[in-house]
């Protein structure tokens, strides 16, 4: 396939593969046995909202479905807007599976409605040993994961942590391979 078939809509590029984000599910064992990263019990999914019934009506359901399929594991669901326009549905529970579920049949959802574009992308807290947070973030347009440390200070990150992050994982996870592409996720709610 060459760039003008793309450009010229003869051939679409492949979007990232969706059962990547489940990879998350089995590292997350290699996260408590080995870097003694324990679960938080939270996740989130960040898309963009659309002011328009069709897109509520999907988020509407979602929210709904999740509350109930998780009403045997104790998931919470909740929402919360963010000062850059991005909306954050949270999923707090105890099972981490749920919440990887959980994450993927809304972004599922989203994709089916037409709206596969307006998820940014996926959270799931951690902390560590010391009780310090480590996120890793999903990013869905890529298809990767990559590793975010907050460090003391004002939206500082721990770049080292971040990076040995990386090495510990390795192929456990699909990780994002160009580090400018690790964006930094300032004041998540969970």
């Amino acid at each position: 396939m060459g760039f003008l078939d793309v450009l010229t809509g003869r051939r679409k590029l492949a979007g990232p593969a969706p059962d990547r984000l489940f990879a998350i599910s089995t590292a997350n064992v290699l996260f408590e046995t080995q870097l003694a990263l324990k679960s938080r019990g939270a996740a989130a999914i960040v898309f963009q909202p659309l002011a328009t019934s069709d897109f509520a009506q999907i988020v509407t359901d979602m929210e709904e479905v999740v509350r109930a399929t998780a009403g045997d594991s104790g998931t919470r669901v909740d929402t919360t807007d963010d000062t850059f326009g991005f909306r954050w549905l949270v999923l707090r529970g105890s099972d981490f599976d749920d919440l990887v579920v959980g994450v993927n049949a809304v972004s599922s959802a989203l994709e089916a409605g037409g709206y596969g574009q307006r998820v940014l992308c996926a959270v799931f807290a951690f902390e560590d040993e010391k009780a310090k947070p480590v996120y890793w973030i999903y990013n869905y347009k890529r298809g990767a994961f990559y590793p975010f440390v907050p460090a003391g200070g004002d939206q500082q990150r721990d770049n080292e942590r971040e990076l040995v992050l990386k090495a510990q994982v390795g192929a456990e996870l699909p990780l994002e391979s160009e580090l400018e592409r690790w964006f930094p996720l300032w004041g998540i709610p969970i």
